[in-house]
């Protein structure tokens, strides 16, 4: 956990159902990291790497839209298992960006991850933040979660981080309590009104949303765990008004039913980390296993808007 947070620089947390050696090899083996590494819709093609101090690793990313991001990582420090210090953002005509170090701790048998870019002033900090959220560039160590989920326990997954400065309690109550959840949770655009049901373990909440377009929508979330103040699962489903099993208004090869685990974890005082982990349940087509693989972009854009109106909510205590 961060304890102090200095303005220059930037910290992101993550724990991974890994052991250390397994993420060290995910984050340094150029096959492998070439699976994850960069926002959803980029890839990567590896051209060389020294991993070690003095070393360089040169790659290009590919964006979405076809423009190409050459780029020059120097390392600085590397203990294997334990410790990456490099610059990042550099290449062979601009300097680099800001100088990252990267902590491997085993925590309970999983990878505990944390990152630290440190910038020369806070004022680049707060612009190279804006920056990453606008880019997706956090979506990076969600597709790491991904990848490791898929590689490790052959699962299919979906996997959305974002840390809020609020308090934990604060931010279960945000989950929990009907008012608040359907100020936030609906896409942007969309509105969210209760039919019936309640957020309780083995009760559904039955719900509808719709847009100023006319477009609307049926759902519910069958919950099955709520432990306070740091666990949610629920099952989510498409429903039609008579709250039978329907599908994906849009995507019809969607999966019907997704299994939605959130944790809330404190990363400092007063910020909590929430993690939106999505699954597939049971058997399951081919074709909907694309779908979902398919629409994770689009999942994380949805998220992302409902956690902008979540953070703008709680600057506001709803």
């Amino acid at each position: 956990m961060v304890a102090n947070r200095k303005a220059n620089e930037i910290y992101i947390t993550r724990t991974y159902d890994a052991p250390v050696a397994v993420v060290w090899d995910a984050w340094t083996d150029p096959q492998q990291v070439s699976q994850w590494w960069g926002p959803r819709g980029f890839t990567l093609t590896h051209h060389s790497k020294e991993l070690r101090p003095g070393g360089i690793w040169h790659y290009t990313m590919h964006g979405p839209d076809g423009v190409d991001y050459p780029n020059k990582t120097l390392y600085h420090e590397v203990e294997e298992h334990r410790k990456l210090v490099y610059d990042h953002g550099g290449n062979d005509e601009q300097a680099p960006l800001f100088r990252v170090t990267v902590l491997f701790s085993e925590v309970d048998g999983q990878t505990l991850m944390e990152m630290t870019m440190a910038l020369p002033t806070a004022e680049e900090a707060e612009a190279t933040r804006k920056f990453i959220k606008q880019a997706g560039g956090n979506a990076t160590w969600d597709r790491l979660a991904e990848y490791l989920r898929a590689t490790q326990a052959g699962e299919t997954c979906f996997v959305i981080n974002r840390t809020f400065e609020v308090p934990r309690d604060v931010m279960f109550r945000m989950w929990t309590d009907p008012t608040s959840l359907t100020a936030w949770q609906p896409p942007t655009g969309f509105t969210m009104e209760i039919v019936s049901g309640g957020i309780r373990p083995g009760e559904d909440l039955f719900f509808r949303m719709s847009n100023q377009d006319g477009m609307s929508f049926h759902g519910r979330f069958r919950y099955q765990e709520i432990e306070s103040p740091c666990r949610l699962v629920y099952l989510q489903e498409f429903c039609d008004a008579a709250g039978n099993l329907s599908r994906h208004p849009g995507l019809p090869e969607f999966p019907a039913t997704l299994k939605t685990t959130v944790l809330l974890a404190d990363e400092a005082e007063n910020w909590t980390r929430v993690t939106v982990v999505s699954e597939l349940v049971g058997p399951t087509e081919a074709a909907e296993i694309d779908a979902f693989v398919n629409e994770r972009s689009g999942m994380t854009q949805g998220w992302t808007g409902s956690f902008d109106k979540l953070e703008i909510g709680l600057s506001r205590r709803l």
